[in-house]
């Protein structure tokens, strides 16, 4: 069983995919265990994206989740992390296959939708953030 973090980026969360992107999530057999709709703080970007730190992108994307609402959906199932990561599709998503969320409904590596954790550590990092007090379910 594994929990990762799923952001919907303001991209998503204007073009009112929030339930497309969630009902995917849910119709693959994970487990929404939190869920909020968020104005994420600059501080927050920032500590979620510190290992991208020194790259150049780094500033961009603190700019882009700190443009607008996004949502923060932890989730969790067997194999979560890579449910997630083949249903997302390549970063950029020119790249992402057709049925991704990424290969759907994202045409710039700018503005590509949404963002998950890959890695444990990572996870539990950008869990706690959004969600200091607990989850619903752990």
């Amino acid at each position: 069983m594994e929990t990762t973090l799923v952001l919907i980026k303001p991209g998503g969360v204007s073009r009112n995919l929030i339930g497309e992107i969630t009902r995917r999530v849910e119709a693959r057999g994970l487990k929404v265990v939190g869920l909020k709709l968020i104005n994420a703080e600059r501080g927050t970007v920032e500590a979620h994206y510190a290992e991208h730190k020194e790259r150049p992108f780094f500033k961009d994307v603190c700019d882009y989740l700190t443009s607008g609402p996004i949502v923060a959906m932890a989730v969790s199932g067997t194999n979560a992390v890579k449910a997630i990561r083949a249903m997302m599709g390549a970063t950029n998503p020119v790249d992402a296959a057709p049925g991704t969320v990424r290969g759907d409904f994202a045409l710039t590596i700018d503005a590509h939708l949404s963002y998950f954790c890959s890695d444990s550590d990572i996870a539990a990092r950008g869990i706690s953030l959004c969600y200091p007090q607990s989850l619903v379910y752990n």
